[in-house]
């Protein structure tokens, strides 16, 4: 089983809620602000605060909080925040991407070097790891959506490359550049997404044991506690037996 979706899910029913949610919110917020900055403050003439607003909207963020952080780009109001991407192995020569949107490139490298020295792991240089994934392009559904039959016709029909569906839903998988058209197609078919984004997807797992796996889980819940941070990837793979024991604990 992939690591990403692996701690995705297992942080989120680990989470306290209202403190989880808050931070999302929060982030959200960063992006759809950058986004805005970086286009026009309009959804329908800027691909990516579409998607930034769809996914705050799939988040349950009010509508108020997504119009205020759109508002703060179009008034010239908050911190001017870049897109950085750091690097590197955690646990058990796990490889680990981190995302963030930050005000302050040597407060946030100096806090994810310190989340991967405590963790025993070590930050690399850009491009130490990433020829390990593929940048591609992530669809969510809810099991609502259809069943898997169904899902994988819409998802072909769109031009998609792959289609993972479980109780949880389905998750489709398309080429980077090919996102805006796959996302069209899709929606015509099965109606709005849950959420959109652009992921690093392991090309290949790095078997773990569940030691190794614990310490993963909370280099990545340390990572994706900081405020600078959007977004945690790791190519870490557990089996079954693992999977159940680290989600019941």
């Amino acid at each position: 089983m992939a690591g990403h979706s692996q701690f995705k899910n297992i942080m989120h029913r680990k989470g306290r809620q209202d403190a989880v949610r808050s931070k999302m919110f929060s982030k959200l917020a960063r992006e759809i602000t950058v986004a805005a900055k970086m286009g026009a403050p309009d959804p329908a003439m800027n691909p990516r605060l579409r998607l930034a607003v769809q996914n705050a909207k799939a988040q349950s963020m009010p509508k108020d909080n997504i119009q205020r952080a759109i508002n703060k780009a179009a008034g010239g109001e908050g911190d001017n925040y870049e897109e950085v991407r750091y690097e590197g192995y955690g646990p058990g020569g796990v490889a680990v991407i981190v995302e963030a949107l930050t005000d302050n490139r040597n407060r946030t490298a100096s806090n994810v070097r310190a989340a991967f020295t405590k963790a025993g792991g070590a930050m690399g240089e850009t491009g130490s790891v990433a020829f390990m994934f593929d940048r591609v392009g992530e669809i969510v559904y809810k099991p609502e959506a259809g069943d898997a039959d169904k899902v994988m016709e819409a998802a072909i029909e769109a031009g998609a490359e792959d289609v993972q569906s479980d109780e949880d839903g389905h998750t489709i998988y398309c080429a980077f550049e090919d996102i805006g058209d796959v996302t069209s197609g899709l929606e015509a078919a099965l109606g709005e997404a849950e959420s959109v984004k652009a992921i690093w997807r392991p090309q290949t797992g790095t078997p773990v044991d569940e030691e190794k796996a614990q310490s993963i889980l909370k280099l990545v819940a340390t990572l994706d506690d900081d405020d600078d941070v959007q977004n945690v990837y790791a190519n870490f793979e557990v089996d079954e037996a693992t999977m159940a024991k680290l989600s019941a604990a």
